[in-house]
């Protein structure tokens, strides 16, 4: 963040803001652990590091360039997707490596969230470089419903006129028409992904019953389901009241998402911590 700050942007397939949530994960979850890491594990760790900041650094002497041009001989499509990929993938591997070392195979219990936060993010990247857009129809599947869910909640604030197929939008506010082509990724259906994974990590690590944690894993997905129809909504809202320029819009785009879903994530899994250390208050009474 320090040396290449116009790195860390926010939206998911743009810079590096997911290093700095996932370095929440992990501060979080190792904070306040009664765990004696040995110089010996420490230092096994360092040259790692350094070969992690080497790759970082490397980037902007040409290596970014180098992974652009490959993206030809994989057939990628999208290749801002492709070579952010590249970055989570680096991550990842450094992260599970070093708490490997320090904890053994411990650490898929001790500090998982993290880890998972950046492998799952790697993967949805090389999803939307391999299948962008709407070619991956599985994840496409639940568009056409968001768009239309949107349609109904814009015709029954009266806030314009809205006409949705497929999943496309169709808008028409106080600053003229847009047409809104909302493709998975926009949907939020990467969210949902990487949300089941980061808390079901986390409720592998909480001690309580089964039957407790899918409740609220259901409704932790229910939320993240809810946050994305938000966005949608958000994002129309700009269009019908804002704004119809396209680059102001797109703007608004690159960051609706993320600055609603992880501060939801943040705030379901400290929801979920209050509930069960205060029932585990009352139960030792």
């Amino acid at each position: 963040m320090i040396a290449f700050p116009d790195s860390v942007a926010w939206s998911w397939n743009e810079g590096r803001g997911g290093y700095f949530f996932a370095l929440i994960f992990i501060v979080a979850e190792l904070i306040g652990l009664k765990t004696a890491i040995s110089k010996k594990k420490l230092l096994a760790a360092i040259p790692m590091a350094i070969a992690t900041m080497a790759y970082l650094v490397s980037l902007e002497y040409g290596l970014r360039e180098y992974i652009i041009e490959s993206a030809e001989a994989f057939d990628v499509q999208l290749i801002y997707s492709w070579t952010w990929m590249w970055d989570f993938v680096i991550m990842s591997i450094f992260v599970v490596a070093a708490l490997s070392i320090f904890f053994g195979k411990r650490w898929i219990r001790i500090a998982p969230a993290g880890p998972i936060f950046l492998t799952g993010t790697a993967i949805i990247l090389s999803l939307d470089a391999f299948f962008p857009y709407d070619t991956l129809g599985p994840l496409q599947y639940v568009v056409p419903y968001f768009v239309q869910a949107n349609v109904w909640v814009i015709t029954a604030l009266d806030l314009g006129t809205a006409v949705g197929r497929d999943n496309v939008m169709f808008l028409r506010g106080d600053h003229g028409s847009m047409a809104l082509q909302v493709f998975w990724p926009s949907a939020g259906v990467h969210s949902i992904i990487i949300f089941s994974l980061v808390i079901g990590a986390f409720m592998l690590k909480l001690n309580i019953l089964r039957t407790r944690k899918a409740i609220y894993f259901v409704l932790g997905i229910i939320g993240t389901i809810i946050v994305n129809l938000i966005r949608i909504f958000s994002l129309s809202w700009y269009a019908l009241k804002v704004t119809t320029d396209p680059v102001a819009w797109e703007e608004y785009h690159k960051i609706a998402g993320e600055i609603m879903f992880l501060p939801w994530l943040f705030a379901f899994i400290l929801v979920v911590i209050l509930i069960e250390s205060r029932r585990m208050k009352k139960l030792e009474k």
